[in-house]
């Protein structure tokens, strides 16, 4: 599950989906928009990416669904 901060979340999708965003995504298209979240600053972004990205596949799915993880 890719996980990114981004200031123009239409235009980073649509490089992801051209297959010019990253290595992760070009093998893996289509690429689909599960969740996303806006934040008041880059810095703030930076962090909740950081955070995201040290959660276990579990805890992504459940953020994605909406619902909270079980221990």
């Amino acid at each position: 599950m890719y996980t990114g901060a981004a200031k123009d979340l239409g235009a980073r999708v649509s490089k992801h989906e051209a297959g010019t965003a990253s290595r992760y995504t070009r093998a893996r298209r289509p690429v689909v928009l599960v969740w996303s979240r806006r934040v008041r600053t880059w810095g703030k972004a930076l962090r909740e990416e950081i955070r995201i990205k040290g959660l276990k596949r579990r805890e992504k799915e459940a953020l994605v669904s909406g619902r909270r993880a079980r221990a």
